[in-house]
């Protein structure tokens, strides 16, 4: 298993394998005083410093996050890795993800002026774009494509906003000091807040038709059965 190069981040410790990642592979020291973890990343550069602005942000609104750490060449990736903060939590109950609400709707707020996301594309942009970050929409059979975009036409008119666009109750823990960490940006963008709030509250059947379309874009590729489940349901 190809394994981060921890010299690039002048780190030297016993690595210990992260489960339950589809996209990349990742890894945690065990046995320094802050200890790290390290992620196999196909985003550029550019990608990842967008973060930034964003990551203000959601600290701002009272979350906890984990940043990319500059290695000591100053880059935010090194041979396809990056370094993060190693955040100690438990996992958020389900019951408390509404908990979220607010410091996601302040978080949404303060980024409305974000360009977007290099290399992106939103649910709008890919009403006639084939693709961006991990979708891919020219590789789907044209009638699937055809189901996807008229599920996020309906939704065209409506603003966007940079959203961490994967909020998973396994991207979400339950911090020692009481506030809950939002780990794992590696699907952030600029895209509807609906990806985000939907995930927490109830949505109208229109909004989930555009959830649901969502999940089987950026799955295609890399779980199609889960794709082809989600695409039944839409």
């Amino acid at each position: 298993m190809e394994r981060p190069p921890l010299d690039a981040w002048d780190c030297s410790a016993p690595l210990v394998p992260i489960r339950g990642g589809h996209r990349n592979r990742a890894f945690r020291t065990t046995g320094l005083a802050r200890d790290l973890v390290f992620k196999s990343t196909r985003r550029s550069e550019a990608a990842l410093g967008w973060l930034a602005p964003v990551h203000d942000a959601a600290e701002a609104a009272g979350l906890r996050v984990a940043r990319p750490l500059p290695s000591r060449r100053g880059r935010l990736c090194e041979a396809g890795w990056t370094c993060e903060a190693l955040i100690e939590g438990r996992p958020l109950p389900a019951a408390r993800m509404r908990l979220l609400q607010d410091p996601l709707a302040r978080l949404h707020a303060a980024c409305r002026g974000l360009p977007q996301r290099p290399g992106f594309a939103s649910a709008r942009d890919l009403l006639d774009r084939d693709g961006g970050g991990d979708i891919d929409l020219a590789a789907l059979p044209a009638e699937v494509a055809g189901t996807l975009r008229d599920a996020w036409q309906a939704l065209a008119h409506r603003a966007e906003t940079a959203i961490h666009g994967d909020l998973t109750p396994g991207n979400l823990l339950q911090c020692p000091d009481g506030r809950i960490a939002l780990i794992d940006w590696d699907e952030s963008r600029r895209d509807l807040a609906l990806f985000d709030q939907g995930q927490l509250g109830p949505v109208d059947s229109r909004e989930w038709r555009a959830i649901l379309a969502w999940e089987v874009a950026c799955s295609w590729a890399s779980e199609p059965a889960y794709a082809e489940r989600i695409l039944k349901r839409l």
